[in-house]
């Protein structure tokens, strides 16, 4: 990797991130550490209704005619039932080594953690790509909600179900990780023995933008201010019965952070709208932070070790500095993978900027 790109100020990342960052603080501190994709309002609970699987191709990316795809189902240590979709390469024989991917945060297997399934089991791969506890097909109520344990607990649960599929060998087993579910992934590894190897893809460390703000900026003054408000709104929650939940971020006001208009341009546009994203048009619960802000998910990175991992992030993405953090945490053997002019959001669907011949040798190699 070419080292100049690897070492390239994040000066101007820093600068977007803080205007962005100033741009919510007028509206709510708690914005900045619920990531800033919508503001906290009080606004009607979402129903829950019993899993009504889909059956029309309503993924965002066209299906392939080299493999197999069918729907399962499985529960996780908690008895959540998840819903997930299974790829096979066609006419394959014998046991095949296999990948459970996720993420991004917010996002539904619809989107990206299924084209890079899909792409996956094009290049030989079984692949398993699921919907997290309380989103999408997923059940778990209240909707809507994510916790570092449940949706850490969730990728262990798809190896789990991955492992049982006649045509995987369990001892060949992968892992990918994108955007906010990168960093579960590398926390689910880190307990998860059975896994060889893990890449994430534009990660974020969800535990710590939620505690710290972007670029560690929330002060301890700021965090005990939002904490305080969080907690208010337990007891409002209490008294309703039910979770208020913060207002979609579907509208661009003007002024917006460019990686803001990203995310927008992503989840709110045909590219990549799904109607069961949280963030096409949804939302999270006011709480939600509660649980990230208090449970730092990369406190083992370094015992994946001795098992590899690839962390791949966008020269000009604002996230640049999770993956660079987490790469210098980790302990051999590692690999940070620099993407020369690549936003955060280009990792998540576009076909000539994620490396997946890079992916397809490194799982190869790995999983032999």
């Amino acid at each position: 990797m070419d080292k100049s790109i690897k070492n390239t100020s994040i000066t101007s990342k820093k600068n977007e991130a803080n205007e962005g960052r100033r741009n919510m603080m007028k509206m709510t501190g708690a914005s900045v550490i619920a990531l800033g994709l919508s503001t906290i309002v009080s606004t009607q609970a979402f129903a829950q209704s019993s899993l009504k699987l889909s059956d029309e191709w309503d993924k965002k990316f066209a299906k392939s005619n080299k493999v197999d795809h069918k729907k399962v189902t499985f529960k996780n240590r908690y008895g959540i039932t998840l819903v997930a979709d299974l790829y096979q390469p066609k006419d394959a024989s014998g046991q095949l080594p296999a990948i459970v991917v996720g993420g991004p945060f917010g996002a539904v297997k619809e989107q990206s953690s299924g084209l890079y399934a899909q792409t996956m089991a094009e290049r030989g791969f079984v692949t398993l790509a699921f919907d997290p506890s309380y989103t999408g097909e997923s059940g778990g109520e209240p909707r809507n909600i994510a916790s570092p344990d449940i949706n850490t607990e969730d990728f262990s649960a798809a190896v789990d179900c991955i492992g049982i599929q006649e045509n995987v060998d369990r001892e060949r087993i992968g892992m990918i990780g994108v955007c906010g579910w990168g960093g579960m992934a590398l926390n689910a590894v880190a307990v998860d023995k059975r896994v060889k190897a893990v890449v994430t893809s534009t990660m974020y460390d969800m535990t710590r933008v939620m505690s710290k703000g972007y670029n560690d900026s929330v002060t301890l003054e700021q965090r005990a201010q939002v904490l305080a408000q969080l907690n208010q709104q337990r007891w409002q929650d209490a008294n309703n019965g039910t979770p208020a939940y913060q207002a979609p971020y579907n509208v661009l006001k003007g002024g917006e952070s460019q990686f803001m208009v990203d995310y927008h341009e992503y989840y709110m546009t045909p590219r990549g709208y799904h109607p069961r994203a949280v963030n096409s048009g949804n939302a999270w619960s006011q709480t939600t932070p509660l649980s990230f802000i208090n449970m730092p998910i990369l406190t083992y990175i370094k015992e994946i070790s001795p098992r590899p991992i690839l962390f791949i992030h966008g020269e000009k993405a604002h996230s640049r500095y999770f993956s660079e953090t987490a790469y210098e945490n980790a302990a051999e053997p590692k690999e940070l993978m620099i993407i020369p002019g690549a936003s955060h959001i280009d990792l998540y669907d576009q076909m000539d900027v994620i490396p997946f011949d890079k992916l397809t040798s490194f799982f190869k190699q790995h999983l032999a």
